[in-house]
């Protein structure tokens, strides 16, 4: 097999990431003249949204050859607003250059970037950019890299930090150290090598992309000290990006890691539950075509490899082919940043409702953190988006994309709830026949950030395991709105009584039956609104932080330490995101662009009504039982299911 390097770019944003990526193309002769991100020219960015811009809104991959070997490198936006395509991006990465300024240094975004890379297991190669500017150090920034992110980080030319290093993985070199032995470049270049393929050291090289410095050290270093992809013995691949195809439709890109995929092969896909059996079905899909990365015609896909793979209809992203278990990897959307505001879309043409809906749809398709609900009965189309940046993007690509106009309203914080008091929650639902589903639920708080649990005490002579797997394939569908309006979170659900007719009980009526057990349980517990909470790390000039500091109380936040780092100061503190949505606004201001934020998301707290805010209900509340067991039978438009 070919040899080859499956890599990511990734940096916060401004740190000439996909500068560094036109150079790295054009050395290696994949391209023959350098784009540019100011006159939007750069290769990387096909977006026409991103070209105009000057900013990467998606991630794209391409492919060259440097001395022989085929490197696979994605790269991807910095903003944070598109975290989501970062990371989809690692899961199909053997391992990450990571990119950091000269100037600024460590950013907070670049610590979140590095913790995601080490919870993947990645190697990762440092690259100090922009060391032809005015104040740039790459002394003090490898130092910040050691201190902020890892030990086991070092310049290349510092042969008794890479010494060091290499000792706390070889004891045998470690003797030779304490002795006092010298080193040529060549043996610590070979043993740092070694240790950061297998991520137990970081190399760091430097240089500027925009004066063309450091570039070939780099690409040399991408070929020897990161990777070749390690081929699982087992068929399993993951689903990390889609995009649309004029004339091929939906397309993904697929990394495979064990196996292979061939054109006209079938492939088995889950198709969704089955409402009777609660099993999940599955359908098979043909694959009509595979695409390199090129864009070019290929008959197969073999494992290491990544491509664009046309034919499985609308499998989700995030969905893994093959064995699950053999891929032994983390894949689970929203790690990074979850959406926690909330827009209406809203047509210029009130006619154009549908076709809105199908365009949002379709971009929901290629960012599962894009979400998307229309509400029928109240013909309202709700976008779920990771903040403002995200929503002056989607407007665009409405327009040049699918020829629509839409506004959208002031964002609005997701809240979420939860029980506030143990309380049972029952119904019987026996009228009118042929109908028969009685329900005893016992629903108490549970630890914050717990989710959802949900057991059975009840027996199979009472009620059916199969009528049993309905009631817990509808709990989420209970949960979507509580009394407040909002999803229910952390609660323990236990089904202690209750019982089915063998004559007189439908398929489907435990199915609805549980939300107004459920509901009833909710009304009696009272209710408890939660707010989203940031976890955000602030980089501040010392002469800044007290104003900061008053801030974050200010916003009802909490100040968790701050602590001084050279000539700045690094404060960590938890905010709601109500008070928090402009904030980096204020920043700017008020430390003349020097200062920095990033956030991800701790958790949900408590908070008192009055501060927070109740949503409307988009369905028929359960507890209005006449109305919801007549939408629920689908006599009434809109229906329990339209949630």
């Amino acid at each position: 097999m070919k040899q080859m390097r499956n890599i990511g770019i990734f940096a916060h944003v401004d740190a000439g990431k996909t500068t560094l990526s036109e150079q790295l193309l054009l050395h290696a002769g994949a391209i023959r003249t350098q784009g540019s991100v100011d006159s939007g020219t750069a290769h990387t960015d096909t977006l026409p949204v991103e070209r105009r811009r000057g900013i990467s809104v998606k991630a794209t991959c391409v492919s060259f050859s440097w001395k022989n070997v085929q490197i696979n490198l994605i790269d991807t936006p910095g903003h944070v607003d598109f975290s989501a395509e970062v990371e989809r991006s690692l899961w199909a990465l053997d391992a990450a250059v990571l990119v950091v300024c000269a100037v600024e240094g460590v950013q907070p975004q670049t610590e979140v970037l590095f913790s995601a890379m080490k919870e993947q297991g990645l190697p990762v190669l440092f690259f100090i950019n922009k060391t032809d500017r005015e104040g740039a150090d790459t002394v003090r920034v490898a130092a910040q890299i050691r201190r902020l992110l890892s030990q086991k980080a070092s310049l290349l030319d510092d042969s008794e930090a890479l010494a060091e290093i290499i000792s706390d993985a070889d004891d045998d070199f470690m003797e030779r150290f304490l002795e006092g032995e010298s080193f040529s470049e060549e043996e610590l270049r070979e043993k740092t090598a070694a240790l950061s393929q297998k991520g137990q050291a970081y190399p760091i090289l430097s240089g500027s992309a925009l004066k063309n410095q450091g570039v070939e050290p780099l690409l040399d270093g991408i070929v020897n000290f990161l990777p070749e992809p390690r081929v699982l013995p087992a068929f399993c691949g993951v689903v990390f990006a889609a995009q649309q195809d004029r004339i091929h439709g939906r397309g993904v890109w697929v990394r495979l890691f064990g196996g292979a995929l061939e054109s006209r092969e079938t492939v088995q896909l889950p198709g969704g539950i089955d409402p009777i059996t609660a099993d999940v079905r599955t359908v098979q899909q043909k694959i009509t075509q595979i695409h390199g990365i090129d864009g070019g015609n290929v008959s197969r896909l073999s494992a290491g490899e990544i491509g664009i793979v046309y034919g499985l209809g609308n499998v989700p992203i995030g969905h893994v082919l093959g064995d699950e278990q053999a891929l032994g990897r983390q894949i689970e959307p929203g790690k990074l940043r979850t959406p926690l505001i909330e827009v209406q879309a809203i047509p210029q043409k009130a006619e154009e409702m549908q076709a809105l809906r199908a365009a949002c749809e379709v971009l929901s398709g290629e960012d599962p953190l894009l979400q998307v609900q229309y509400v029928k009965a109240l013909n309202e189309l709700h976008l779920r988006v990771m903040g403002t940046i995200q929503l002056e993007i989607l407007e665009e690509l409405l327009k040049t994309r699918f020829g629509l106009s839409a506004v959208f309203t002031k964002p609005a914080i997701i809240y979420k709830e939860t029980i506030a008091q143990k309380a049972e929650g029952f119904v019987a639902y026996t009228m009118p026949k042929p109908c028969w589903a009685i329900l005893k639920f016992e629903i108490e708080p549970g630890p914050r950030g717990s989710g959802v649990t949900f057991t059975s005490k009840v027996p199979v002579k009472d009620i059916m395991a199969r009528y049993q797997h309905q009631v817990e394939q509808a709990i989420p569908l209970a949960l979507a709105q509580g009394r407040l309006g909002w999803q229910v979170t952390d609660v323990k659900i236990t089904l202690v009584d209750g019982n089915h007719h063998l004559i007189h009980t439908h398929p489907l009526d435990f199915i609805i039956a549980t939300p107004m057990g459920i509901q009833d349980g909710l009304q009696r517990g009272g209710s408890t609104l939660l707010e989203p909470i940031l976890d955000v790390r602030f980089l501040l000039p010392p002469e800044c932080a007290g104003r900061v500091m008053s801030d974050v109380v200010a916003m009802r936040g909490e100040v968790l330490e701050s602590f001084s780092d050279g000539d700045r100061v690094i404060l960590n503190a938890l905010v709601p995101v109500q008070t928090s949505l402009d904030y980096s606004i204020t920043l700017a201001s008020a430390t003349g662009g020097r200062g920095a934020m990033s956030v991800k998301l701790h958790g949900y707290r408590e908070c008192p009504l009055e501060l927070g805010a109740t949503a409307k209900r988009r369905n028929v509340d359960p507890l209005d039982t006449s109305k919801y067991i007549l939408a629920a039978r689908s006599a009434l438009e809109g229906g329990i299911f339209d949630l």
